[in-house]
């Protein structure tokens, strides 16, 4: 087997003497939960109890599901 032999690896300034197949086994173990854990997706917070109805006081309208002339006219 390779890299087996003992290196000095200096780690937050500590040195520390381990094989190098330990290093880098080690690592790439580490790696790949963080690749893990920084690649999944974010869950979502829904709001399900806002009613939309009760609010009257709102300046949004809701969509009109329908074009403006004007807007059929740029379209076409």
């Amino acid at each position: 087997m390779q890299n087996t032999d003992q290196v000095k690896f200096t780690i937050l300034f500590t040195d520390v003497f381990m094989p190098k197949v330990v290093m880098l086994t080690l690592f790439s173990v580490v790696a790949f939960i963080l690749g893990i854990l920084v690649g999944r997706p974010r869950k979502v917070k829904r709001i399900a109890d806002y009613d939309y109805d009760k609010d009257e006081g709102s300046d949004i309208r809701p969509p009109a599901g329908t074009l403006s002339d004007e807007d059929r006219d740029y379209i076409s």
